[in-house]
């Protein structure tokens, strides 16, 4: 019971600080990005240099913030799409510092500096795109001359928590037949599927306050989430397994870290970002 209690206390503010950084302004919307993205990578880095294995680790955090900047600003039409060419020199040269560092596996080290810039930056690089020039839900404060709307994001979000209440409520009342045990003991079918379930009633029942799909594709969003948002669940507990560790992180007391929260986020929402660009109103 104090766990499931530490669980929704802190489960109640990383609403908080999602909601009102992603509804609020534009502004905010950009921050609380950079605040994952950093985060996150930051986890990821720590894990692996646990190993022995030395990434990049201030040189890939501000190559993914530069990333997730200038999507931003291509998003909002400040910036022609060409700028995210940027994004080759600054490869280029994480790969030429490692010349210069003498580490014993250089390239463990770049693999490792460059991978979560593609699993972790990358995904929230697109949230600006789902925002700027579309029509919805608008943020709290609206900035004039600015076509803004982060519906996509809080709804994505929205759909993600259902999924994963359902998940663990079935889970923990009813799973006994594991998923993958090799790599998660404790996830079961059945919170797969209680998961998919609430997630997909949450869709029906809310989609009336969306624009940018009808009810059936926002179901269709909804089984997106639950599926990939498993398999991201999945990924980062084979990493946390490879390396010896339980969490990511410890700074949300009852979920782990950044990267622990919010796995399930950077493989799910490239597939629904696709699915918006064909199939978004």
């Amino acid at each position: 019971m104090n766990d499931l209690i530490r669980r929704s206390i802190t489960g109640a503010g990383i609403v908080i600080f999602l909601l009102a950084g992603f509804l609020l302004h534009p502004v905010s919307f950009y921050l609380t990005g950079l605040i994952l993205i950093s985060a996150a990578m930051f986890e990821y880095y720590r894990i692996i240099s646990s190993t022995g294995i030395k990434p990049m680790v201030y040189p890939g955090i501000i190559t993914g913030l530069v990333l997730y900047t200038i999507s931003t600003f291509v998003a909002s039409g400040m910036l022609k799409s060409e700028f995210l060419l940027f994004l080759i020199p600054l490869s280029t040269l994480l790969i030429i510092t490692e010349i210069y560092r003498k580490q014993e596996r250089p390239f463990d080290s770049i693999a490792h500096t460059v991978f979560p810039l593609l699993w972790i930056a990358f995904p929230i690089s697109l949230f600006p795109f789902t925002a700027y020039n579309q029509e919805g839900l608008s943020s709290i404060i609206v900035q004039r001359g600015v076509i803004f709307s982060p519906e996509v994001v809080f709804a994505f979000f929205l759909l993600t928590w259902s999924s994963d209440t359902g998940a663990y409520v079935a889970g923990i009342t009813l799973g006994k037949h594991r998923l993958i045990e090799r790599i998660s003991p404790k996830k079961s079918w059945e919170g797969f599927f209680g998961g998919m379930i609430l997630s997909a009633i949450v869709a029906f029942l809310v989609s009336g306050m969306f624009n940018q799909f009808s009810r059936f594709e926002w179901i269709i969003v909804s089984l997106i989430i639950s599926v990939a948002g498993t398999y991201g669940d999945l990924a980062e507990s084979m990493l946390k397994r490879s390396t010896g560790i339980k969490d990511s992180g410890s700074i949300m007391p009852g979920h782990g870290g950044f990267l622990d929260r919010f796995d399930s986020t950077i493989l799910s929402f490239p597939l629904v970002y696709l699915f918006l660009v064909l199939f978004g109103g």
